[in-house]
């Protein structure tokens, strides 16, 4: 039985960065992938002649090399070089305000510009808008400080230094907007972020929400040039050269215990012996199947159940090859936010009630951010939205097809109306991901790709409180999406780094005879 002193399950973001960390510091590593490539949501496949994203928008938190972010920073700690791109706005957004207004924006990176434009459009709003900047800035750096401490920040630097943080961070990101006075038509643009969160503004927390839009604000936005898969490739070569092990087309049955504590891993590959693992797996498929019921923490069942199963984002994504330049098209952005309202609550509402109440959607066209993308005279573009359970849950093997294809039809007329672009005429190649497809690839609940809903009180502040006590399974560390930091790239990638050094820390304890 071969012996690992860290197995981890998943060579997704998240895995990945864990991997590394644990390698880099020595202990021996094993890596499982349940598919033949690296990545999960992090790769790409082709269709025709072309090579397609399948799921990155854009990545916050990479920044310049002159003035970097936390990824980038930690991509460089790995030893992880990229060929970064950088996109050219942090979106535009075309739906109306809450006073019915049409409403057709578009935002700059970089925070003077961002408050500069928004002034244009909301006359009189600067002052406002330079208060949540630094509310932001404090959060971010509050952030950054509890990250290091792993949970045991110090309460009195916390009240020294980010009182705000403290004050407002659980709050919801409405409440807090609201009680600054921050003029409508601001919380209208503000507000088109929701999205990227799967979760609508009551109910986000202000910490996750300052968080996310300081940095993309701030950093701007980034992809790799040659898709989500040149990410991935580049941290599992890393890994390798490092002396880690990776076993391909091999899953995880389950895990394996002596008394409490874990001591290995049964895969489709055979048992390794082990003291420490880290499966980038929802919790709730961790302790619902793979571990014994009398070993299920209590913590852990209460917290299943007050998140009453609320998966968030559930994915429908179409990907279009054009046989044009985008150029033809009159395409002028990269990101383009699509909805009915801006009132993110009915969005949201209207998102988990069905395609019949669906208007939202995000559009991004590649070539604008990186005209490389694919061959001379064609163009990418990727529509996505979120998938209801009253859709998904309920179709049959006969009409799923039928529904996809109904949902896509849906999406492309709310392009046309929106945008002016009609593509039917120039799809020379079409894919669709339904919530089921990333269900089955990504082996996440009713294809949750976000897990749970990082909201109220379930968001990052008190997922990163809870570092602070013992894991309540001895060598078990789930990671991922499902993690402290919650979804997104940057997010899980951070997530591995972090509660790799735990597994650290916990090993070279007990390597010294601790608890």
């Amino acid at each position: 039985m071969p012996k690992f002193d860290a197995v981890v399950v998943g060579a997704g973001n998240s895995g990945l960065s864990a991997a590394i960390r644990l390698q880099m510091s020595g202990k021996k590593t094993l890596l499982i992938e349940q598919h033949n490539l690296p990545g999960g949501c992090a790769t790409s496949f082709r269709r025709g002649r072309f090579e397609i994203e399948p799921s990155l928008h854009e990545l916050c938190d990479v920044g310049s090399e002159a003035n970097p972010g936390d990824v980038r920073e930690l991509l460089d700690e790995y030893g992880v070089k990229l060929n970064w791109v950088e996109v050219p706005e942090c979106f535009r957004i075309i739906s109306k305000f809450s006073d019915g207004t049409p409403m057709d924006v578009t935002m700059p990176h970089g925070i003077d510009a961002f408050i500069d434009k928004m002034e244009y459009y909301v006359p009189g709003s600067r002052k406002k808008m330079e208060d949540l900047f630094e509310i932001y800035e404090e959060i971010r750096q509050g952030a950054s400080y509890t990250s290091a401490c792993a949970g045991h920040a110090d309460p009195a630097v916390m009240k020294a230094k980010y009182p705000n943080m403290l004050r407002l961070g659980a709050y919801s990101t409405d409440r807090v907007f609201k009680a600054m006075k921050l003029p409508q038509k601001c919380q209208d643009i503000l507000s088109v972020y929701w999205g990227y969160l799967g979760v609508d503004m009551k109910h986000l927390p202000f910490f996750h929400y300052a968080s996310m839009m300081q940095r993309y604000v701030r950093l701007g936005a980034y992809i790799p040039g040659h898709t989500s898969h040149e990410l991935s490739t580049a941290m599992l070569e890393r890994f390798r050269e490092l002396g880690g092990e990776i076993w391909f087309n091999c899953r995880a049955n389950k895990f394996l215990f002596d008394g409490d504590a874990l001591c290995g891993v049964e895969t489709t590959m055979g048992t390794v012996e082990t003291k420490m693992c880290l499966p980038n797996i929802n919790p709730d498929i961790v302790y619902g199947k793979m571990i014994p019921k009398e070993l299920i923490p209590v913590r852990e069942k209460k917290l299943s159940a007050a998140r009453q199963q609320r998966y968030s984002a559930r994915m429908y994504t179409a990907y279009f090859c054009l046989d044009c330049d985008y150029h033809d098209l009159g395409l002028t952005n990269y990101t383009y936010f699509l909805s009915g309202g801006s009132d993110s609550v009915k969005e949201y509402n209207d998102l988990l009630g069905g395609i019949k109440t669906n208007q939202y959607c995000i559009f991004n066209c590649l070539n604008v951010c990186n005209p490389d993308i694919s061959p001379k005279g064609t163009c990418i573009c990727t529509l996505t939205t979120l998938g209801s359970p009253v859709d998904w849950d309920n179709v049959d093997a006969k009409g799923y097809v039928q529904f996809k294809e109904a949902t896509l039809d849906k999406m492309l007329k709310i392009v046309k109306e929106k945008i002016g672009v009609d593509m039917s005429g120039h799809i020379e190649e079409v894919s669709t991901a339904s919530p089921w497809t990333f269900a089955r690839y990504l082996n996440v609940p009713e294809g949750a790709v976000y897990g749970h809903e990082a909201r109220d009180w379930d968001g990052i502040m008190p997922r990163m409180m809870m570092l602070s006590t013992d894991y309540p399974v001895k060598g078990l560390r789930p990671i991922g999406a499902a993690g402290p930091r919650g979804d997104g790239y940057s997010g899980s990638m951070i997530t591995g780094s972090l509660l790799g050094k735990l597994a650290i820390k916990d090993l070279n304890t007990w390597a010294e005879g601790g608890n």
